[in-house]
């Protein structure tokens, strides 16, 4: 980094001790000073910024009061010093050449599986069916994240597999790459002192831990790990005991959905964000299964499912103003409109992921394309991947379904449940008309 760039970042820091003093009355200050300073650059992204941090029905308004108030400063600091420093003043114009040249966006996060080995052996986990024994090596995963770097990629989030099996290599990566944000995935049963102290002192932007259950028993049956629970409830604790920010992810099958309402009960006297997803994919031994046979949930509970979540999270008040957007985009949909056919998330658009072969693709569900990294290099295999996801499209009956708007049928979605990606998805079809139904009725009765 050259002298200007340190002192840009050394002004930066400076910046968010001044937001931390008074958020709400320094935050909008800033603004002003960057609208000075900006010299009539970005002027729709100012906009942005100054509306997320200024207006309370603003969707990142929350968001950004929890960085400020709720995570560690340490953590928010190096967050924005990579993405703002690192990443847009150190690499924006080398990224701008590359996406030039290229005909494509560089992508701004990086998943990586380091291992296909867990702790555990989950009923319905797709993972698993890869085994126990591929890996990538200390060296493979350090080339990828520098020549990450080397393009401007500041966030690498590591998934698996369990990640965290690889211990003596992922400490010593993060000691490397101290200049970069890390995420990891994780089902939590492997962190101890030892693991919380080093997160304390390297921390990660995040540490999302599954739980699968609310008690032990849950663990036995689903995880075939006896003491799964209190590792896990254990592992929050001392992560929070050190202002590291966690979420805890739970997917809901029929097998624990009679536990909802406990982890969100345990989420709330953890102090930590929570997501809970009745939406699984199907695991590949049980696709030719009816619903009811399957181990996830049949659409109709799962859809009934997700509300009791929603109600949990928001309260009755948010549920009904939900309620009624629900409503609003599905009966005021044109019959004329259609949507985009291509993929609309960060997949193969401005991320992708790395497994345990070291093979580069859109998304962790997704098998194609797919092309070796280590062959074909960083930057080739990227151009490879984000030119072949433009070509990829899901069914032209989805587009133009009335569901659309709340429909979560996506290209690896429609992959895992048809074999095809212009397959229409029968379960999320289902799922998505109950999900209606039921908002519609709650909403009636309201």
């Amino acid at each position: 980094m050259n002298a200007t760039n340190t002192l840009k970042k050394q002004g930066s820091e400076k910046t968010f001790d001044y937001i931390y003093k008074d958020p709400d009355k320094n935050m909008p200050k800033i603004m002003d000073w960057a609208d000075k300073f900006a010299e009539g650059e970005f002027p729709t992204q100012r906009e942005m910024i100054r509306e997320a941090i200024t207006d309370p029905k603003h969707p990142y308004y929350n968001f950004i009061r929890h960085l400020i108030n709720d995570v560690d400063p340490k953590v928010t600091k190096t967050l924005a010093v990579n993405f703002f420093i690192n990443s847009a003043l150190v690499g924006w114009k080398k990224e701008e050449e590359l996406r030039k040249k290229y005909n494509c966006n560089i992508p701004w996060a990086i998943l990586l599986d380091p291992t296909s080995a867990c702790n555990l052996h989950c009923t319905g986990c797709w993972a698993a069916e890869y085994g126990h024994k591929l890996n990538l090596t200390y060296d493979e995963i350090d080339d990828i994240i520098c020549q990450g770097k080397k393009l401007g990629v500041y966030l690498y989030i590591y998934t698996g597999g369990e990640p965290l099996v690889r211990k003596a290599d992922i400490l010593k990566l993060c000691k490397k790459h101290h200049d970069v944000a890390f995420h990891s995935f994780t089902n939590g049963t492997l962190i101890d002192e030892e693991w919380a102290d080093f997160f304390q002192k390297y921390k990660p932007r995040r540490m999302n831990i599954t739980l699968y259950g609310a008690d032990d028993q849950a663990y036995e049956q689903l995880c075939h790990y006896p003491g799964g629970f209190q590792k896990t409830v254990n592992a929050v604790r001392l992560l929070r005991d050190r202002e590291i920010d966690v979420k805890i992810n739970g997917s809901i099958t029929s097998k624990n959905e009679e536990d909802i309402r406990k982890i969100l009960d345990i989420a709330d006297d953890l102090d930590t964000a929570v997501n809970l997803d009745t939406y699984m994919y199907p695991a590949s031994r049980e696709r030719n299964k009816p619903f009811d046979e399957q181990s996830r949930m049949n659409p109709k509970d799962a859809a009934m499912a997700k509300k009791l979540i929603f109600q949990h999270q928001w309260g009755e008040e948010a549920l009904r103003e939900y309620q009624d957007h629900v409503i609003s985009m599905v009966e005021d949909h044109p019959q004329n409109m259609q949507y985009s056919r291509h993929i609309l998330c960060l997949a193969g658009n401005c991320s992708f992921t790395v497994n345990w072969q070291g093979m580069m693709r859109p998304c962790v569900m997704q098998s194609m394309p797919q092309v070796n990294v280590f062959d074909k290099g960083f930057l080739q295999g990227w151009e490879t991947i984000s030119n072949e996801t433009k070509k990829i499209l899901i069914n032209e009956a989805c587009v133009s379904c009335r569901y659309r708007p709340i429909c979560n049928t996506c290209a690896a979605a429609a992959l895992l449940e048809t074999g095809n990606y212009d397959g229409i998805p029968e379960y999320i079809c289902e799922y998505t008309k109950e999900f209606y139904r039921i908002m519609k009725e709650g909403a009636r009765i309201c």
